[in-house]
């Protein structure tokens, strides 16, 4: 177990990361490539990313460079996933580049006794074989991850809609509290699901929740203690419809022509800020359960994302709900996106 010392003054800097960190999505990126855990929430993702790095030739390289640093296991480099990153990712791989080489041969030391290094990683602790490390994580984030941004940033948008209703409802209390069920918090120290048993004190620097899309079974924090305090976390994924499930129901991905009925035009407008299924039916005038239902059909659509938050189900727009809103007249609504990487 990890728990986490706060004092008041941590409780007051508490952030939830808006966007996702591309360092840490293509670390957790190449786990979900080394284990068959949550495969369902990922299928299409692996599928199409498994595809593209096959057939830009660049298989290789992550077998060879990229999976041998990113281990799975109870120790990775922290230098790989630099706090800079929360800018984009140019700015996480100028850090990487930035970081002085007896950190470098330190944590590649700590992962080759921990699952061991490969011979050639200590090459990176010059400029050079650092620089050509550097360009081979571009190229598998432009690969595996850039294509499915929107995706992303739209579950990380349904996420933080949980994580603001809970702060405004209770406080940084309730946002700790509604942080289960990997982690449980118990004023002052919040107790993570770990695969260590350490302790680690904020003394005042805070702490950044950064929701991560293919994080999958527990959060991870950085080994070192003394680097500002980050916990990535694992969003939560709708499990498969079964045919049970979707006996009678119209079939996943109905085109948008058969969804502009009012009641369901109301029910995604109202939707634009994040709104509960209860919201969401006193604004068609409607009953629960059957917002409960059009909203099932705009999540098959691709238009809604919805998020359990204990007995209640809060309703948010992907990149495409917001789009469709756009073009049928409501031009204020804009999601957030991670800006384009340049190459």
């Amino acid at each position: 177990m990890l728990r986490i010392h706060f004092t008041d003054a941590d409780l007051a800097r508490v952030r939830v990361a808006a966007r996702p960190d591309p360092l840490w999505e293509i670390f957790f990126s190449l786990l979900r490539f080394q284990s068959r855990r949550g495969r369902w929430s990922y299928a299409d993702w692996h599928r199409t990313a498994r595809a593209a790095v096959h057939g830009k030739g660049f298989a290789p390289a992550v077998r060879d460079v990229l999976l041998p640093l990113y281990p799975r296991g109870a120790y990775f480099p922290d230098f790989l996933t630099p706090g800079e990153a929360s800018e984009g990712l140019d700015a996480g791989l100028d850090a990487i580049l930035a970081i002085p080489r007896p950190r470098i041969l330190r944590e590649l030391n700590i992962l080759d006794r921990v699952s061991g290094a490969p011979a050639w990683s200590q090459g990176l602790a010059d400029q050079r074989g650092r620089k050509e490390f550097v360009r081979t994580v571009r190229t598998y984030y432009d690969v595996a991850i850039l294509p499915h941004s929107d995706h992303i940033q739209a579950h990380i948008d349904a996420d933080r809609s949980v994580r603001a209703r809970a702060l405004l409802d209770g406080g940084t209390d309730g946002l700790l509290a509604g942080l289960r069920p990997y982690m449980r918090w118990r004023y002052p120290v919040l107790e993570v699901d770990y695969t260590e048993d350490r302790d680690l004190y904020l003394r005042g620097r805070g702490l950044t929740l950064v929701p991560s899309y293919f994080c999958w079974g527990g959060p991870v924090s950085l080994a070192d203690s003394g680097l500002p305090p980050v916990l990535a976390y694992p969003l939560r994924h709708e499990a498969p419809r079964t045919d049970t499930d979707t006996a009678g129901a119209q079939e996943p991905r109905a085109p948008l022509s058969a969804l502009l009925g009012t009641t369901r035009a109301v029910i995604l407008r109202a939707a634009t800020a994040g709104a509960t299924t209860g919201e969401l039916a006193r604004a068609a005038g409607v009953s629960a359960a059957a917002a409960s239902r059009h909203t099932t059909v705009l999540r098959d659509a691709g238009l809604l994302i919805s998020h359990r938050q204990g007995q209640t189900v809060l309703h948010t727009l992907t990149p495409t709900g917001a789009a469709l809103l756009r073009s049928a007249g409501h031009p204020h609504v804009v999601l957030e996106a991670p800006r384009p990487q340049q190459s």
